[in-house]
């Protein structure tokens, strides 16, 4: 598949979870890739490697999603390498679990500032050059809509809210033929919210298959809202949770 060859994918938190595997999977149609990463340089690297194997370009670039600033420049600086972003990707984000007996101003301002603000950010910035035809896909969370545990408030309010504003991009970008859609997933295995242990027990029993989901499902479905087969899809938001929504 070269259905996405020549266009160029910007993914926030891409070096891991399901940020990479939504990296492999653009690379694999064809896209030439640039992603954020926090902390492991090596980690990122090793990434750009493993894109650039399959024949496109990859550019990894640090930046701390707590600050819009880095965002922007993450932005401006892929922009520059690759040229203007086809298809945005915002998928950086911190899940927080506690109740609001415990919670603290400063918890609500580091949810707010990666989970909203830096989302902002990257689509303020990227719609800026972004060429008729454009793609933003937001991954947000059936914790939008649906919240089975106590302690999600924070996460809940800031997947709320990015929904709602990726909804409202659809509009404001309509005229230029680029759409805006989000993906919830339920749960996914990742590292910071692996199939095991109880609380993750307590999530399966939920679903209607009885399992996690996998970050390549995730992958497989943002690689076709980017794809010209999507064209006539915006303002959606499609939940892949195994049915723990149903």
């Amino acid at each position: 598949m070269t259905e996405l060859q020549r266009k160029n994918v910007f993914i926030s938190g891409g070096s891991r979870g399901i940020g990479a595997a939504i990296a492999k999977k653009m690379a694999e149609v064809g896209a030439n890739v640039a992603f954020t990463y926090s902390k492991s340089q090596e980690q990122a690297q090793a990434m750009v490697k493993e894109i650039e194997a399959t024949g496109v370009k990859a550019l990894a670039i640090q930046a701390d999603a707590m600050e819009a600033e880095q965002v922007i420049l993450a932005i401006q600086k892929a922009v520059s390498t690759l040229g203007a972003i086809n298809i945005l990707v915002n998928n950086a984000g911190i899940f927080e679990l506690k109740s609001i007996t415990e919670s603290t101003l400063e918890d609500y301002e580091r949810t707010e500032k990666v989970n909203i603000k830096s989302v902002f950010a990257a689509t303020m910035e990227a719609v800026k050059s972004m060429p008729a035809g454009g793609r933003i896909i937001t991954i947000g969370s059936v914790n939008a809509d649906f919240i089975p545990f106590a302690g999600g408030s924070l996460y809940a309010m800031s997947k709320a809210a990015v929904q709602m504003m990726t909804k409202s991009w659809a509009r404001d970008l309509g005229d230029r033929k680029i759409t805006a859609n989000v993906i919830q997933p339920g749960p996914i295995d990742t590292d910071l919210n692996p199939a095991s242990g109880a609380f993750a027990e307590s999530l399966t029993a939920m679903t209607a298959i009885k399992r996690y989901g996998k970050p390549e499902e995730i992958a497989e479905l943002a690689a076709f809202l980017a794809s010209p087969e999507a064209s006539n899809i915006t303002g959606s938001v499609i939940n892949i949770d195994g049915g723990i929504t149903v």
